[in-house]
């Protein structure tokens, strides 16, 4: 017969997150194990709960705070109503919004704060896929963090109208960072993240757990089930050029090239040609250098051109470092306006009357 066998069937105690019989008297020694055993899966219990309540409260006072500085955005276009999100970026009424809500839009309007204000676009950038906007009124702002800064897997929160209902936080994480969709080359690299979207979001802000702007919503994927969102990194480039010259002035200096037989202080990127009537040709960069970096993006790989072209300014001369035969060389160039800010692409379908986030159609540029 067991130890326990014996014990008359007289009490029950019950512990929490267990229930133990205690048939009689226990010997003193398994009574206290079995105390410590329960304590034990309390305790195991309560990180979870504590995550999750503790996830939930940041959860909603990122929403508190940065809802007030979320706007809803309605105007017309070749299609009819639409309407999409954004939000505010400075203190002088400045919002950031995605292209298919500000780019082709007429009558512009924001509601803020329970009233409606009348909009006018400072700059609609089809290739970076934003608009910024403007309203005549002192507002408050979301803080711009560093897109940089985010991993795979960092949780993040967007605020949106979706469904033209009234503003709605959703929660999801960063998935990747992404420079081709379906094949085909994005302009710069973006944030693929695992957040659904609905018809009205288009434009909403990315934010980190500091409630930091980290990104703006510019397409849908999977019907929906997930989106991109563009750098706030890359859209403020295009403010900052804004802010310069009136206009967004994408840079390019016209250079080609493939992945090298080895690997060059860690770049595989090798020039293979300069071409014709670009900044690039006869600057004296020869095909075969070993391409180290453009203006501030160092190059580890071919696709790593793609985000230093999107970062050069028209106008402004940056320095393109190769290695030559183990020697490092230095380049002033002057990087020149890339053809695709001149003559434009179509590169987004919008679907009519129901500004969603763009669905995605982008064709390969040459850096």
């Amino acid at each position: 017969m067991s130890q326990l066998s014996g014990f008359s069937q007289d009490k029950e105690r019950r512990f929490p997150n267990c229930r133990i019989f205690l048939l009689g008297m226990m010997p003193r020694s398994l009574f206290a194990l079995v105390v410590f055993l329960c304590a034990t899966l309390t305790r195991a219990e309560e990180p979870t709960t504590s995550s999750t309540s503790s996830i939930s409260r940041e959860v909603k006072d990122i929403f508190e705070k940065a809802a007030k500085a979320v706007v809803k955005i309605r105007g017309t276009d070749a299609y009819g109503e639409l309407s999409g999100t954004g939000f505010f970026i400075d203190a002088a009424g400045t919002i950031y919004t995605a292209f298919s809500v500000g780019g082709d839009t007429d009558n512009i309007t924001v509601e803020f704060d329970g009233k409606k204000y009348p909009a006018h676009v400072l700059l609609a950038d089809l290739r970076s896929g934003i608009a910024i906007l403007k309203i005549e009124l002192a507002t408050p702002s979301l803080p711009i963090g560093k897109s940089q800064q985010i991993e795979v897997a960092t949780p993040v929160i967007t605020i949106g109208y979706p469904l033209d209902l009234a503003e709605t936080p959703s929660f999801g994480m960063i998935a990747g960072f992404d420079r081709k969709f379906l094949g085909n080359y994005l302009n710069t690299t973006h944030l693929r993240v695992n957040l659904p979207t609905q018809r009205g979001e288009a434009g909403a802000p990315l934010l980190n757990f500091k409630g930091e702007v980290v990104g703006i919503l510019v397409a849908s994927i999977d019907n929906g089930s997930a989106c991109y969102a563009l750098p706030i990194d890359a859209a403020e480039k295009i403010h900052h050029d804004f802010i310069r010259f009136g206009e967004a002035r994408h840079g390019w200096i016209g250079i080609k090239v493939a992945t090298a037989e080895k690997p060059v202080e860690s770049s595989t990127t090798e020039m293979t040609e300069m071409m014709a009537d670009t900044p690039a040709f006869s600057c004296g960069i020869k095909a075969g250098d070993i391409l180290l970096q453009v203006g501030n993006v160092k190059v580890h790989e071919p696709e790593d051109v793609i985000d230093a072209s999107f970062f050069l300014t028209a106008g402004d001369t940056v320095p393109i470092i190769v290695s030559r035969g183990g020697e490092k060389l230095t380049f002033e160039i002057t990087a020149g306006r890339h053809p695709a800010s001149l003559y434009a692409p179509k590169a987004a379908t919008l679907t009519p009357h129901d500004g969603i986030p763009l669905q995605l159609d982008f064709t390969r540029r040459t850096p």
